[in-house]
């Protein structure tokens, strides 16, 4: 009865009125808070909770992990489902798909009770070596930008906040809580801003994570030029900043956050503590206008997550549902790359073949629970489906399959990395670029006995083949591709689902090849490390130098062909303003239904300023039947064509050619057309 009354009392408060528009109920909310509660609003509560203000009824907003599945927290192990990582769903090329994926892990966040996803997670893959590249989407700004904004945007179409990270050039886990970046503003603007800009303008995010590492000298939570300067004035970011979990540490004074504009300290409260902000703001550090900045700010994400209002006006939450299970199904599937294919070995014919050989390393591997539940990509799956249950299930009754090569028409290694440190996990970058010895002597041992040998790679960063990739004739990339890994990947082999996934990073011959991979002093650094290659990062750097990589950036085969043909261009002299219209037919000449990644790429022929040979600028994914054509459209504005530049600030685009190239990957260009701008010079972006 007691309980009853409070809330009836709570409702007699204008911000309890649904029919308020948003900014007054958060006007009216901030206005009757006390000073001391606004204190305690902007630090951690037991992990991943605020804390509540019982008198006004404000209770504590939850925040959980992770990229590919929600972790409610190591202590409460609920079953969840365990989507594909991001890289392979990056693979996928499909910002469809992304959304999908966007309101299926935002329900699952709001049946376990929570209000926030620290997803995703945005960071350009600028080294292989990195430790949570497999929680990451792509070295391209373009392609980064284009799937976090799909995910946000589902994410948010259940009233659950997504939270962007890391906030920003948390690109090593080596010694992150202390490294200091060093990088030009250009790169920022042309590499490293474009997603977190894209994530404000275009999807209205509702939270961005700073990062642990400084960032010219400044951590990332406490740089005001990164957060208050760009990101809330030049971009409008309207939501609220959280440290990264422990990320204010290092940071020594309590009011270099507050003017940064961060809101919300998290997991224990170290500068945030109630003492320190009544200290900071008795002392004239802080104003009240500050504080009301940062907090009106959280306070306006829990209006939004719907905190506030009645049940039944939220949107309901489910978990471990058919339609989930089937949508991280379809983004593994569409998220494997095939990478070689020699004389067609790959689909397995079931007429064909009454034995397969299943070997490896990770053929039983459940890649989805770290073993002490504390990095950010833990996940307790309600099931897995292991690459050999896979192969089991698509075999069962037609083909035996059994564990000698010698005997067997095909064998089939499930080679690759797992979450364990030192490879693909949170904490540590990863101790080598190679498979094992043991991975490297099984597959060439195995295909001397076997020569129809097919490799199956499951690992979320790209690593070295140079000693057996030459000897195998089949090798696919099915990444950490979730629950239904197994039964996806037996799809792809058996020809059940024609493997359209592709490479949203580089995979070079020779880590030295990586342009972070120069020195130490490019990666990792010790204190400091230096992005010496600018904007030169990814397939840019490798084209810049000519290096001819593993597999390049925008790579993936098909079971079948597609024909490019009939490009158009509504005008070859643009200016200002003016919008051009790329038009071109594409058909599956092939003889299996498929479905192919049709890639914009733009080229400065003669610049001034020094400039990739080729930049991201436009995609489309298409689904053909044998002998079906489809006509895709393009559009281009000139900001696509403009650089950044240093020293006015501004971004700019000199007069004269440019080629339009579009194709199957970034080395794989199949129809050109060139286009002369002739408009002004600096532009307003």
């Amino acid at each position: 009865m007691r309980e009853e009354i409070r809330d009836n009392n709570l409702m007699q408060y204008p911000f309890m009125n649904i029919n308020m528009n948003l900014e007054s109920r958060v006007d009216d909310l901030l206005g009757r808070l006390t000073l001391e509660e606004k204190f305690s609003l902007c630090s951690g509560r037991q992990q991943w909770y605020t804390s509540p203000i019982k008198r006004l009824g404000v209770k504590s907003f939850a925040m959980f992990d992770g990229p590919h599945g929600v972790r409610p927290g190591a202590r409460i192990e609920k079953r969840v489902t365990y989507f594909p990582s991001a890289i392979c769903r990056a693979s996928t090329w499909n910002p469809e798909l992304s959304y999908e994926f966007g309101m299926a892990i935002a329900q699952e966040v709001r049946e376990v009770g929570g209000n926030m996803l620290l997803a995703p997670g945005v960071n350009i893959q600028r080294s292989s070596m990195c430790g949570r590249t497999f929680e990451y989407q792509t070295e391209d700004p373009y392609l980064n930008s284009k799937l976090a904004v799909s995910v946000i945007r589902g994410i948010q179409s259940q009233r659950i906040a997504a939270c962007i990270k890391h906030y920003i050039c948390n690109n090593q886990e080596t010694n992150r809580k202390k490294v200091n970046v060093n990088v030009s503003e250009r790169a920022l603007r042309e590499i490293y801003f474009p997603v977190f800009k894209a994530a404000v303008e275009k999807a209205d995010v509702w939270s961005i994570m700073g990062s642990y590492n400084k960032i010219n000298g400044i951590y990332g939570c406490a740089h005001k030029e990164l957060l208050n300067n760009i990101l809330m004035e030049e971009w409008g970011f309207k939501g609220f900043v959280v440290s990264d979990w422990g990320a204010t540490d290092f940071i020594k004074t309590t009011e270099e956050c507050v003017h940064a504009g961060m809101s919300l300290e998290m997991p224990r409260t170290v500068l945030y503590k109630r003492k320190k902000l009544r200290e900071a703001y008795n002392q004239g550090m802080i104003t009240e206008v500050e504080l009301n900045n940062i907090v009106k700010r959280l306070i306006r994400v829990m209006f939004l997550t719907g905190l506030f209002d009645p049940e039944d006006l939220v949107p309901l939450g489910s978990r471990n549902t058919p339609e989930h299970q089937d949508i991280t199904k379809r983004i593994a599937e569409e998220g494997i790359v095939l990478l070689k294919n020699m004389k067609n070995t790959l689909p397995l014919d079931f007429n064909k073949i009454k034995s397969i050989a299943v070997l490896g390393p990770n053929m039983n591997i459940k890649p989805s629970a770290d073993p002490d539940g504390t990095s950010s990509s833990s996940v307790y799956p309600l099931y897995e489906v292991t690459p050999l249950e896979g192969m089991i299930n698509r075999c069962k009754g037609r083909i035996v399959i059994e564990n000698s090569a010698s005997n067997a028409d095909v064998t089939i290694i499930f080679a690759g990395l797992n979450h364990k440190l030192g490879m693909d996990a949170e904490d540590q970058d990863k101790d080598s670029f190679d498979l094992s010895e043991e991975q490297v002597k099984l597959i060439n041992q195995t295909v001397e006995v076997n020569e129809n040998t097919i490799v199956v790679l499951i690992n979320g960063s790209p690593i070295g083949m140079n000693g057996w990739i030459e000897n195998i004739p089949a090798v696919v990339e099915a990444w950490y591709s979730g629950m239904e890994a197994g039964n996806a990947i037996a799809d792809v082999i058996f020809g059940d689902i024609n493997p359209s996934g592709k490479l949203p990073i580089t995979f070079p011959q020779n880590l030295s090849d990586s342009p972070a991979h120069k020195s130490r002093r490019t990666f990792p650094g010790n204190d400091e490390v230096h992005y010496e290659e600018e904007i030169f990062v990814g397939y840019r750097y490798f084209d810049k130098n000519n290096i001819n990589p593993l597999f390049p950036f925008g790579f993936g085969l098909s079971y079948t062909k597609f024909e490019y043909k009939n490009l158009k261009i509504n005008k070859t002299k643009f200016s200002r303003k003016d919008i051009l219209v790329i038009e071109l037919d594409i058909m599956n000449t092939g003889t299996y239904a498929g479905a192919e990644v049709v890639q914009l790429y733009v080229q400065d022929i003669e610049s001034s300023i020094e400039r990739p040979p080729k930049e991201l600028k436009g995609f489309k994914k298409t689904f053909l039947k044998p002998n079906e054509a489809s006509h895709l459209k393009f559009k281009l504005r000139d900001i696509d064509f403009a650089y950044y530049d240093d020293k006015s600030h501004s971004w700019k685009i000199e007069k004269g050619y440019f080629n339009l190239l579009i194709g199957s990957s970034s080395r794989d260009i199949r129809l050109e057309a060139q286009v002369n701008y002739n408009g002004p010079t600096e532009l307003v972006n």
